[in-house]
């Protein structure tokens, strides 16, 4: 059926008072519609219907001028299946001028369609633009879980750089003084995190490689007598019967048999190992000391760095997982730290400041002293100006005359009621006023 059809059909049945869309089935619809549809004119009406529904979805959030939506739904099937079709839709956008797509914009495209026809998961649409710029579903969730896993990682080198940091500073500022040493440190850390389960047979005695005694038996046997008589080769000889034992020669003789059977088991270890989320890989320190006199750097003695480096090279012993320091050497170790005698910036200009610099304290008095008099002076101005303004005002009081009383008498009554009626009545009171005048 033509789209014109499905949109002309679509104002009948809305004009009719008949639902067009919901859960409606085919045969009531076709009871409301009053004439026969095949069920394949009724599948095409409703595919039509939910493109035209969409697109108008669509078509209402911002930057998105025009949508053409096409479905594939999946064909119904008498036969039984264990694998459910799917739906398809392709969608194309017409975008405004100068307008671009966001991954939340397109996220919310994609849950639009998925959300509104049946059996449709994200992987089967695709939306693009005018231009052919395909839009593709990223996973948001797993974005923020990468992002989240990168600031926790990042606040945990933080956090161990700044607890060793500080650690260093305080220690090394009560050695030298606080303002007499900077610190900095920089780790390398792996977050590699394992878990794995072992299963070990060791035996108990690992020097005589024994395990331990579960059960013993021991057997022993002895005869004293006749030797038994030897056993011939079986049907060698011309009148021996085949496969018969021969006669050996007899004797006099003693036998003894000794069977020891000892059963032993060994250790069977079972383990479950979680190894720990972060090992500190590589650690490096660098500590920069001013000398006792900035402008003398031989006065920072040698065996105080000597001290200080001892000092971090045991950090950096002890920091380190013991994985990864077993492959380093002595001299690996010293190369990650750094000791510098250098003058602080800071300090010197302090220095620099002459003391006279400072202002005395009987300055700051008479300022104060000149800053409270110009006060008084002000509000004495002020006071005098109010006063001033209240006599011209009094001045220029004008008295007046008292507002005469309304007269209760008859006359006043008259008055009042011709007044009244001048204004609700003035025709009548025109011709009262003539009738007056005529007599007069």
């Amino acid at each position: 059926m033509p789209r014109e059809s499905v949109d002309q059909l679509k104002v009948e049945l809305a004009a009719e008072g008949i639902p067009q869309s919901g859960s409606i089935g085919y045969e009531d619809f076709q009871d409301q519609l009053g004439f026969g549809m095949t069920e394949n004119e009724f599948s095409v009406m409703e595919k039509a219907t939910l493109e035209t529904e969409l697109s108008h979805l669509m078509q209402s959030m911002d930057g998105i001028s025009q949508a053409n939506v096409m479905i594939t739904l999946p064909e119904e099937t008498v036969w039984v299946s264990d694998e459910q079709e799917e739906s398809n839709a392709s969608i194309v956008l017409t975008l405004a001028g100068g307008y671009q797509l966001d991954q939340e914009n397109v996220q919310a495209l994609y849950h639009l369609a998925s959300k509104s026809i049946p059996q449709l998961p994200v992987e089967n649409i695709t939306i693009t633009d005018q231009l052919a710029n395909q839009y593709y579903y990223e996973d948001q969730g797993a974005i923020d879980g990468t992002q989240q896993a990168y600031d926790q990682q990042r606040e945990i080198s933080r956090t161990i750089e700044g607890d060793l940091q500080q650690q260093l500073q305080q220690m090394l500022g009560t050695m030298m003084g606080q303002q007499k040493v900077m610190v900095s440190v920089t780790t390398d850390i792996d977050f590699t995190q394992e878990s794995r389960e072992e299963e070990l047979v060791e035996p108990v005695d690992e020097e005589q490689m024994d395990g331990i005694e579960i059960s013993a038996e021991s057997i022993i046997e002895t005869y004293e007598g006749e030797e038994v008589p030897e056993e011939g080769v079986a049907g060698t000889g011309e009148d021996d019967i085949a496969n018969y034992p021969g006669v050996g020669a007899g004797g006099d003789g003693d036998y003894e048999r000794i069977e020891e059977r000892v059963n032993s088991d060994v250790n069977r270890i079972y383990r479950q190992i979680q190894e720990s989320p972060y090992k500190l890989r590589d650690l490096g320190i660098q500590v920069i000391v001013e000398p006792p006199d900035p402008e003398d750097m031989l006065s920072l003695p040698a065996d105080t760095i000597d001290t200080i480096e001892a000092i971090l090279e045991t950090v950096v012993v002890t920091s380190i997982d013991d994985t990864y320091l077993e492959e380093m050497d002595e001299a690996e170790i010293v190369d990650k730290i750094f000791v510098s005698a250098q003058p602080f910036m800071d300090n010197m200009a302090a220095e620099e400041e002459p003391d006279s610099a400072g202002i005395p304290a009987w300055v700051y008095i008479l300022v104060l002293a000149l800053l409270a008099a110009i006060a008084a002076i002000v509000f004495l101005i002020r006071r005098n100006r109010y006063v001033f303004e209240e006599e011209e005002v009094e001045d220029a009081r004008v008295e007046l005359e008292d507002i005469p009383e309304e007269e209760h008498s008859l006359e006043g009554e008259q008055r009042q009621r011709l007044e009244r009626l001048a204004r609700e009545k003035p025709e009548e009171f025109s011709k009262l006023l003539r009738t007056w005048l005529s007599e007069d």
